[in-house]
Parts: structure tokens; C-alpha cells; sequence
């Protein structure tokens, strides 16, 4: 088994590196204060904030060196987008892989208006709540209108490993999750339950037949939101490093994954219709899928405490 993965480099990053990352890009603008943001769990993100407040702020995202290609990927995921949704995204005014200036990757980029939808929801009513889920779902149908060449994963410039059907694609993903799941130490029989219980429904997959650009973790933490007079609104969509091109199912069920019933239905009723038939079967299935690559993610960063209970879930999962 490998050594777990170092993320989120913790940095103590002094006015004068940020001065230099943003002369790099806006010119004559003094930098005053730097505070570490709410993010992910790979890159480190911080606030650069400007005196006389002349400049609005930048965020800057730092990268961990074991995957300092997420840079690029979010660059090209960013092109995809540019343009095609409601809610706004960041504007990248500076992409720096030469590690001269903090020794790892970085990006520079616009921050935009509104405060983490995760961070806000204790204070939001029931019909706030309830209506930025629905805002979710639509924003869901805007992404699945952005067709993709082929199945899989996004690297940094194009599809790793692409297939060419949404069947060939999960058959892969689960035969290398459950292969890296024996490695990492989980349960020999719970594996072979799993797959089992995978093969027994994989002919679900063959209804989606073209790719569609997916978030993949679409959350309340990766959103942005506002409220005046009352009404919420989502104004921003962050953190494109776990993009992939796929079946739009898989999505919608990654967001579905950690929500109650009401905020459920509520995402649902603003995705809109599902053409597909056994369709919820298929978004069980995607459950199943999601908790495995959690389990597998756990045990790769070393965070071992949620492993018994992600066995649980997969269990519950696969005895139906």
C-alpha cells in the first residue's frame, strides 16, 4: 500500500510572494491582506485583498505537486464552459505551472460575488433552501448541455482513457475501483458482492448513449449564492477538478448523493424531467459507484475513520 497522499499545501504566504504572483497580472495595484478561503480538499485557496479596496479582491489556488496537473484540467474545463451558463464562473487571469514563484502551481483568478451556499444554508428558511436546490438542478441541465466527444475522465488537455460508451466507461471505472479497494485492505467477500450486484444491473448503463460534460461534485461547498429581499439566488459555480465527460445520471446522483428527501425533490423538480426509463435504478447504481471511489479516495489521503462506514454503505447498497 502507498504512503497517503499530501494535499492542500499549507502555505504561510507572505505579502511580498502575493505582491509578485499579482504584478504579474494587474499592474500598480498594492497588495494589503491575504486570507486563507473555504475550498477543496486538494488545492489551497486564498483571498488577496487590496488597499484603499481600489482593486476588487483575487483568489489565488495553490496546488499540492502530486497533482499539479488539477491546473490545467480546471483550465480546460473552464474553456468548455466560458459562456454557457446562468451562474457565473471565475475568470483565470493567470495559469503559472513554471514553480518560480511559489514552487508549486498556481492559478490567479477573479472572486466572484456571493458567499459559499454551504456556509449560508443554517440561515436560510425552508423555501430559501428549497429554492437554491431547485436553482442546482437547472444549473445541472445547463451542464448536460455541453456534449462531449467521448466517455470518461478529463485530464489536463482531454479525455484520459476514453471510450466510446457510457457501458464501457463504468465497467472500467468499477473493475479499477474494486481492484484498488482489495489493494487499499477493504473486504475480499464485500468486493465480490459489489461486483456482483454490478454486473447484475450494468445493462442499465447502455441507455445513456452520448457523453455530457458532469461537474461530479456539484455541492453546496462549490457554490455561491446571495440573498436580497428574501430571495436566494445562486451566483457562482467553483472547483472544476473532478470534471468528466459521462452520463448525466451519474451527475445528477452525485449531487443527490449527500442531500435530505426534501432537498431531493427539490433538485429534481429543477432538473426537469428524466428521459430515461429506470432511471432511479440507475441513480442507485451511481450511489453504489460513488461510495466505493469514496471509500478508495479515504484510504488513498490517509483518512481512515470513514472506512467502516462507507463499508456499511456499500454493503447496504449492494443487497438489493
Amino acid at each position: 500500500m502507498d504512503a497517503a497522499m499530501s494535499l492542500k499545501p499549507n502555505l504561510e504566504l507572505s505579502v511580498a510572494t502575493a505582491q509578485a504572483i499579482v504584478d504579474q497580472t494587474v499592474s500598480k495595484q498594492a497588495v494589503a491582506t491575504i486570507s486563507r478561503l473555504h475550498g477543496g480538499e486538494i488545492a489551497a485557496v486564498y483571498e488577496i485583498a487590496f488597499a484603499g479596496h481600489a482593486h476588487p479582491p483575487l483568489v489565488l489556488k495553490v496546488y499540492p505537486d502530486e497533482l499539479h496537473w488539477k491546473m490545467q484540467k480546471e483550465l480546460t474545463v473552464v474553456g468548455l464552459i466560458r459562456d454557457r451558463l446562468s451562474v457565473s464562473i471565475p475568470r483565470i487571469l493567470l495559469a503559472d505551472d513554471s514553480k518560480r514563484l511559489l514552487g508549486l502551481n498556481l492559478t490567479l483568478m477573479t472572486k466572484l460575488e456571493g458567499s459559499i451556499l454551504g456556509q449560508l444554508e443554517t440561515t436560510l428558511d425552508s423555501a430559501q433552501r428549497l429554492s437554491a436546490y431547485a436553482q442546482i438542478g437547472r444549473l445541472l441541465r445547463e451542464f448536460h448541455c455541453i456534449s462531449m466527444e467521448a466517455f470518461g475522465y478529463i485530464g489536463p488537455n482531454a479525455i484520459w482513457t476514453a471510450h466510446s460508451t457510457n457501458h464501457e466507461y463504468l465497467t472500467y471505472q468499477f473493475q479499477r475501483k474494486l481492484k484498488e479497494f482489495a489493494e487499499r485492505g477493504g473486504n475480499a467477500d464485500l468486493a465480490k458482492r459489489v461486483a456482483r450486484h454490478f454486473a447484475d444491473r450494468a445493462e442499465l448503463l447502455r441507455a445513456c448513449t452520448h457523453a455530457v460534460l458532469c461537474h461530479n461534485d456539484l455541492h453546496a461547498g462549490n457554490l455561491l449564492a446571495t440573498v436580497s429581499n428574501d430571495r436566494l439566488l445562486l451566483t457562482g459555480v467553483l472547483d472544476f477538478e473532478g470534471a468528466l465527460a459521462g452520463d448525466p445520471l451519474m451527475d445528477v446522483a452525485k449531487a443527490l448523493y449527500y442531500l435530505d428527501a426534501e432537498a431531493r425533490r427539490a433538485l429534481l423538480d429543477g432538473y426537469g424531467a428524466m428521459d430515461r426509463k429506470h432511471w432511479l435504478l440507475t441513480l442507485d447504481l451511481y450511489h453504489l459507484y460513488f461510495v466505493l471511489e469514496l471509500w478508495c479516495w479515504m484510504a488513498q489521503i490517509g483518512n481512515r475513520q470513514p472506512l467502516d462506514q462507507l463499508a456499511l454503505d456499500l454493503e447496504r447498497y449492494s443487497a438489493a
